[in-house]
């Protein structure tokens, strides 16, 4: 019995070696075959987008191949541990890159020391030396890529960006591949191509502004140029035209877009309903009172209407926010996730976690002979509010809280033959006194306009114009001068031009890198718990604001030198409402703790349950093979 069981020791033991041994080969020779992975995520994320194998597939059919170059001072542990493991993963992807080229993509690898032909040739590449803030030895890790005479650098790959390198890999290859860009016009009356600060304003505090980065990436790719509000005409280069924020446009620059429209140009109009980046006339708070904006009179002519007054309120896709008060409920911040978009959209099929502060929201039937597509919506659990009440009190937004059971339409495309706005012609000028410039005017407001639009053509109408602000879709990182997206934002803005634009292969690897799974059970629950506890919220909030009201006529009733004297009965009344007032406002913020307690609770439990559940099941059924197998053994 002793020798048996001894044997059986022995046996096990060699069987634990062996399979360790087994794994360790295993992992071994794979980690030597390259371009060989299994990609098990739900969004193919560890594997070539469609779009970038579409350029390597242009790649692939030309007749000179495209030189990478990349660069990484791996010798004497000069890279950072985070750096040394990420250049490994670019060492991965490039490797897929060249497989999928068909051989016309030829990567070359330099490892740069310092003093050597290496560094010199990274310096000429455009790669940038980085700081190793352990050793505060500089490195480099970086890419340039050539296809004689174009060249493009990646000057400093950063662990921050990570799941934008294939992208910014197949943007640069696309970028060496172009011989002509697309020329993109750009009208705002916000500094989006930023400003200089103005002398006596600089006194006060106020410094320069930056451009956007929407458009730094989009110059990038294509030639940007701005358009003045107030333009009469657009210039016949220009293919595609932005229009963010149009608050207060002229007739004349409606009738400049309109003709835009009507010669085939194609249009993506990001209007709002309350623009928090325009901060051109804040008021004493602090707070935008500027309202939204929109084009009335193209909308009207397509059979759009968008409210300027009007912002929509989802209890489905909002969430609380510090905004330095503590958490407060922002029922007018849409985070919106796959639920909100079209799904059989090139552009917006992909999209997924996007944040629309205080969007407007678009109505009415496109008219006859124009196609309408609804591509971002809201959930049925949402309203439309105020744009101002919703900005100052959410609490009253979500206590007050409505659902209209519709889907509200934040983005939208039309498509077809365009009738003018203008069937008149231009706009007439203002009576002028001067006869020459009358007749002037008159000459140039009965030129020439066209009143159908020459060929099919396609307008994108967006309700927010905030989602491409600096804020609201990018972080800044000032040591490595990089901005990080953190959420889809700015790959939608981007997406969608180079979609109108007419190249649309980047499409898929840049809004991969955006991709967000939230918990939407979470979501949908803690909707359900904010509308059953939303009577007694509203109860208790009536029972406060009824007291209050009569505390304040009580005081009011005070005359001369019974300003600071109550009589008997009015102090007894006083006295009671300031306890019902007390007592009310105890139970308002007790429903409304149970609330958070609740959602607090649902959202613990559910990540508990998504993050056990595998390992759970894996040792449960490994425990029943081990009671199986000892049941048998002992059946013998």
């Amino acid at each position: 019995m002793k020798h048996s069981k001894f044997q059986a020791l022995c046996f096990s033991t060699l069987g634990v070696v062996f399979a360790f041994a087994v794994v360790v080969l295993l992992n071994f020779v794979v980690g030597r075959i390259r371009n060989v992975r299994l990609d098990l995520t739900e969004d193919g994320l560890h594997s070539l987008s469609d779009g970038t194998r579409d350029i390597l597939k242009r790649v692939a059919q030309g007749d000179t191949p495209v030189v990478v170059n990349f660069y990484a001072s791996r010798k004497g542990n000069r890279l950072p541990p985070m750096e040394e493991a990420y250049a490994r993963q670019v060492d991965d992807l490039l490797d897929g890159f060249v497989s999928a080229s068909g051989g016309q993509l030829i990567l070359k690898r330099f490892d740069p020391q310092p003093d050597s032909d290496e560094e010199d040739a990274a310096k000429l590449d455009g790669v940038d030396p980085q700081m190793n803030q352990g050793t505060g030895e500089p490195f480099y890790m970086g890419i340039s890529i050539t296809l004689d005479p174009q060249k493009v650098a990646l000057p400093s790959l950063t662990v921050q960006r990570d799941r934008l390198l294939e992208y910014d890999l197949a943007r640069a290859i696309a970028q060496v591949m172009q011989t002509n860009k697309t020329v993109i016009g750009v009208m705002s009356p916000l500094s989006v191509f930023g400003a200089a600060a103005n002398p006596m304003m600089m006194r006060m505090g106020q410094q320069a502004s930056d451009p956007w980065i929407f458009i730094t990436e989009l110059k990038r790719d294509f030639d940007v140029q701005p358009v003045a509000m107030e333009v009469e005409s657009i210039d016949p280069k220009i293919e595609v035209l932005l229009v963010l924020h149009p608050k207060d446009i002229s007739e004349k620059a409606q009738f400049a877009l309109d003709q835009f429209v009507m010669r085939g140009g194609r249009l993506i109009a990001m209007l709002d309903g309350l623009c928090l980046a325009d901060n051109r006339n804040p008021n004493p708070m602090g707070f935008n009172m500027g309202g939204g904006s929109s084009l009335p009179l193209l909308l009207k002519a397509w059979g759009i209407e968008f409210d300027t007054s009007k912002v929509v309120a989802d209890a489905q896709f909002s969430r609380e926010i510090d905004f330095g008060r503590g958490p407060q409920p922002a029922p007018a911040f849409l985070f919106l996730n796959r639920d909100a978009v079209a799904p059989n959209d090139v552009v917006f099929g992909q999209t997924d976690n996007l944040l629309f502060p205080f969007s407007g929201v678009f109505t009415g039937k496109a008219v006859e002979g124009l196609q309408q597509e609804v591509l971002l919506h809201s959930s049925k659990d949402a309203q439309l509010v105020d744009g101002i009440t919703a900005q100052l009190n959410g609490q009253k937004v979500m206590d007050d809280f409505s659902p209209t059971g519709v889907e509200y339409a934040l983005a939208m495309r039309l498509s077809g033959k365009f009738k003018t706005a203008f069937p008149e012609g231009k706009p007439k000028a203002a009576p002028v006194a001067d006869e020459e410039e009358a007749d002037a005017a008159k000459e140039d407001s009965g030129g020439e306009h066209l009143k159908e639009s020459t060929r099919e053509g396609v307008v994108y109408l967006i309700g927010d114009a905030d989602f491409l602000f600096d804020s609201y879709c990018v972080r800044i990182d000032r040591v490595f001068r990089v901005a990080v997206p953190f959420n889809g934002n700015l790959a939608l803005g981007q997406n969608l031009v180079e979609q109108v634009a007419g190249d649309s292969s980047l499409i898929g690897a840049r809004s991969r890198a955006t991709v967000r799974r939230p918990f939407t059970v979470v979501q949908q629950k803690r909707a359900e718990a904010e509308k059953r506890f939303q009577s007694e919220v509203a109860g208790f909030q009536k029972e406060v604001d009824d007291a209050s009201a009569k505390i304040s006529e009580i005081q009011s009733r005070k005359e001369g030198n019974q300003k600071f004297i109550l009589s008997p009965e009015a102090k007894v009344e006083y006295d009671n409402l300031i306890k019902k007032q007390t007592e009310a406002n105890r139970q308002l913020r007790s429903v409304r703790k149970e609330l958070r307690q609740e959602v607090e609770s649902l959202q613990f439990w559910t990540k508990v349950i998504n993050i056990a559940a595998m390992p759970l099941l894996i040792t449960g059924a490994g425990l029943g093979l081990a009671v199986a197998r000892r049941r048998r053994t002992a059946a013998r």
